[in-house]
């Protein structure tokens, strides 16, 4: 698989919060023309799939842990959770669509550092979102309060 962009700006550090107004850019790879992101600037959101490249393979989490080392909260697999340190090491954010220049979308909410390899960039479309109630354990809905 190759990625077909790259995260520019934002950040360079891999912080665990504040990610809500960080503005990045994603740079379309040279092998797509800049008509391969035409429309998306008609979408509010799009979903962008990542790699967190700069995780040390070495450090990867195949089984549980306690969320952020937080033994407050319960140690979960680590399908259960969207650590950074995960067998593929691949991050997906649904980021607001702040403008388009040719072959650079730019974004907000992205929690991709610079330098982060784009897998794919998707419209994101509300028949797309889970339909009925959404549920989660009491310390994710804590963890994520200081996210964005």
């Amino acid at each position: 698989m190759l990625p077909v962009a790259v995260v520019r700006g934002g950040r360079v550090d891999a912080i665990d919060d504040d990610w809500g107004t960080v503005e990045s850019t994603i740079v379309l790879d040279e092998r797509f023309p800049a008509e391969a992101l035409a429309g998306l600037d008609a979408f509010s959101h799009v979903e962008v799939i990542f790699v967190f490249d700069q995780v040390d393979e070495r450090k990867v989490n195949v089984g549980a842990r306690h969320p952020r080392n937080n033994l407050e909260w319960p140690a979960v697999g680590i399908f259960a959770q969207r650590a950074k340190a995960r067998p593929n090491r691949i991050g997906l954010t649904t980021c607001e669509v702040v403008g388009l220049d040719g072959r650079e979308l730019r974004v907000r909410g992205l929690d991709a550092i610079d330098g982060s390899p784009v897998l794919d960039i998707k419209p994101y479309l509300r028949e797309f979102a889970p339909r009925g109630d959404i549920r989660q354990p009491i310390w994710a809905t804590e963890l994520m309060a200081g996210y964005w």
